[in-house]
């Protein structure tokens, strides 16, 4: 099925989008959460949050790439689940060395409108469209998909410390870019 026909069937309330949702993306969210909580158990409720959170929004949302819709659904209610399970603890892993990595680039959502998250976010796709393929995708798999160094790795047969410098000086560009663009300092 069609996004279009999904999030139309959202629009009509028909429980049967939530089960197309399901079927379409589940292993898609499921992905993006394992590697950001590295729990199956935890991975899989935030994937049924996600699905009733599109139930909540949808309308008045009419996502138009329904796709990264529910993949941001994911990810924000897994980094929250993250956030409650390290709460107090020193972090670890993967995803918490990824956050170190991207945290001096980070837009304060403290202090934004939700207008303004959607301008950040059209400048980081602005800014992502400039960058050669393999930059780009590096830098979504780390950041947005929460891959780790090692799998970046072996997806395109490069060292570990060929992947690492590329990501920092990526993230330098976009450092950069953000504040030409005003949104950091």
């Amino acid at each position: 099925m069609k996004d279009e026909e999904i999030v139309g069937l959202f629009w009509k309330r028909s429980e049967r989008a939530v089960e197309e949702t399901q079927n379409k993306y589940e292993r898609y969210c499921t992905y993006i959460s394992r590697n950001i909580l590295g729990n199956d158990q935890d991975a899989e409720e935030c994937v049924n949050e996600a699905l009733n959170a599109a139930w909540n929004s949808i309308p008045p949302q009419k996502p138009g790439n329904f796709k990264a819709y529910i993949g941001k659904l994911t990810r924000e209610i897994s980094i929250s689940r993250w956030r409650q399970n390290h709460a107090a603890k020193r972090f670890t892993g993967e995803f918490a060395a990824s956050l170190d990595e991207i945290e001096e680039i980070a837009v304060d959502d403290d202090f934004v409108t939700d207008v303004q998250k959607e301008q950040v976010s059209k400048s980081i796709s602005d800014f992502l469209r400039t960058l050669p393929e393999t930059e780009r995708i590096m830098l979504i798999r780390r950041y947005w998909y929460g891959d780790s160094i090692k799998s970046i790795c072996e997806r395109f047969d490069f060292s570990e410390g060929k992947v690492k410098v590329g990501l920092q000086r990526t993230r330098q560009k976009l450092k950069k870019y953000l504040m030409k663009e005003g949104w950091i300092t």
